[in-house]
């Protein structure tokens, strides 16, 4: 059996179920700006980019430049989490058995920096080396740009850590939604799709798991391939 060597996490939707403090936002800032919004539209920006978001929200009213509509719908999500942290179940325990082990973990999440903060802040330090975030990549998900960056990140100093270098195919991706899991099979990585909001079909490009409840290590590296691939 492969060893798992790495885990690379969404966040929003996977890791913390943030997403209703999202739709929660979208739906205020339409509203303040005299526009119309629904469920419909809110489920189809999970997991996308913000600023693809920011420009469906121009076209429901919001009469603001994309960046400061980011910035405003972070800035209420921030806000809540400041509150309280939604974890998603099984997550956190999840995390903390890959730490143990020993397996690296970082997030891969298309919220910016700020919110990415608050959310790695209410963890122990060190369980996620480091986030990509969506102010940093210039295609976000479904785009696979920002788990490449993630891996040759992960990939630069695996080999001083551990003496072996860093496989996809020995690395998993933890996604909830279409753009993410879409995003996260096309790098290679092996996938695990736990769908929250957006449904998502059975495929032989990722793994489906109705929770991450009562997943560990274990379960984790059943899902590699029997004979890795090649980097």
């Amino acid at each position: 059996m492969s060893e798992l060597q790495a885990v690379f996490w969404d966040m929003d939707g996977t890791l913390v179920d943030t997403e209703p403090y999202w739709i929660a936002a979208e739906y205020e800032l339409v509203a303040e700006h005299g526009g119309q919004w629904s469920q419909q539209q809110a489920h189809q920006l999970v997991g996308q980019a913000l600023t693809y978001s920011a420009g469906i929200l121009q076209e429901a009213g919001v009469d603001l430049p994309r960046d400061e509509i980011v910035h405003q719908l972070m800035g209420r999500v921030i806000d809540k989490c400041a509150e309280r942290i939604p974890w998603r179940p099984g997550a956190r325990e999840l995390l903390t058995e890959l730490n143990d082990h020993g397996i690296r973990c970082a997030l891969v999440t298309m919220s910016w920096r700020p919110l990415t903060e608050a959310v790695l802040s209410a963890l122990p330090e060190g369980h996620l080396e480091f986030a990509i975030t969506g102010d940093a990549v210039s295609a976000g998900k479904p785009d696979p740009e920002a788990y490449h960056v993630a891996f040759e990140r992960m990939a630069a100093d695996h080999p001083a850590r551990t003496g072996e270098p860093l496989q996809r195919q020995r690395c998993i991706a933890i996604e909830d939604s279409v753009p993410g899991t879409a995003a996260a099979a096309a790098s290679g990585l092996v996938t695990l799709a736990v769908p929250h909001y957006s449904p998502l079909p059975q495929s032989s490009d990722w793994h489906l798991a109705e929770t991450l409840a009562g997943l560990g290590v274990s379960e984790l590296t059943e899902l590699l391939p029997k004979t890795p691939a090649a980097v």
